[in-house]
């Protein structure tokens, strides 16, 4: 197992695999861990491309108690990783909350950001704003985490059945719910700060070409607003799954894999 070090001697869980292709780093959604992208990494693996993951602050087997929770937190976590390794061109691709993680990653990454994959993702917003009609109402995160804290097993249950648009097997379940179960509420704060970001101005500079799954039953993250990414990213393919929630990679996951690839594919 390998850790990096971050501030106030807590650390962050990360796993390299080495490849001859692009690095591509995967960021798991708010309160998963690594471990959601297992089947991601298998086909990645066997294309040849070198491969980071870690697990958020709070999440998985990094440290519980780190003081900042935040998606800024995440995006620097991601870039310290990288520059340990001493890895200086990846391609980011992030899941739900991962996915505003990505993108404050790929714009710190500037130049080097080979490329930009938000796979369901938490951007540009999450909430409305008066320029921007897509996505749920404003403090309604702040009020998610309220009901959260009251009974996190509970919640953490609906919350797994609801990711994907039909009922998966109870073993599926089983895995996605005790990702979420080892989660810190100290995590709570990065949930809580999609009220608040707004990474428009972020997509709008990133040169980068970008890749941006929808899932068109998506009840966690509104599909409009996974479609709006191509409104500010200057080079944006968007990817529909017509059947599909939340998690594309998981409901479809052939189609959701071979997509990947050849985006991949298309970076030099």
């Amino acid at each position: 197992m390998s850790h990096i070090q971050r501030e106030n001697d807590r650390k962050i869980y990360f796993e390299h695999y080495s490849g001859s292709k692009t690095t591509i780093v995967l960021i798991h959604g708010w309160g998963t861990s690594c471990r959601i992208w297992d089947t991601t990494l298998v086909a990645l693996r066997a294309a040849g491309h070198a491969v980071v993951m870690f697990d958020q602050r709070g999440c998985g087997q990094s440290d519980k108690d780190f003081v900042v929770n935040s998606i800024d937190a995440g995006a620097d976590d991601a870039i310290a990783i990288l520059k340990y390794l001493g890895i200086q061109r990846a391609v980011f691709n992030g899941w739900s909350l991962g996915g505003a993680i990505a993108v404050a990653a790929a714009s710190r990454m500037g130049a080097d950001c080979a490329g930009l994959v938000l796979t369901a993702g938490a951007s540009p917003r999450y909430v409305q704003a008066p320029d921007y009609p897509y996505g749920g109402a404003p403090g309604s995160t702040a009020a998610t985490v309220a009901v959260m804290r009251q009974d996190r097993a509970n919640f953490f249950d609906a919350l797994t059945k609801a990711v994907c648009a039909d009922p998966q097997s109870q073993a599926m379940h089983g895995w996605m719910w005790s990702q979420f179960m080892q989660t810190s509420p100290c995590a709570d704060d990065s949930l809580a700060e999609l009220d608040i970001i707004d990474q428009r101005l972020l997509l709008e500079k990133l040169q980068a070409p970008v890749l941006s799954f929808v899932g068109t039953k998506d009840v966690v993250v509104a599909p409009e607003v996974c479609r709006s990414v191509a409104q500010y990213a200057p080079n944006c393919k968007l990817v529909e799954f017509e059947n599909c929630g939340h998690a594309p990679f998981v409901e479809d996951g052939v189609r959701y894999r071979e997509a990947l690839l050849g985006f991949l594919a298309s970076i030099h």
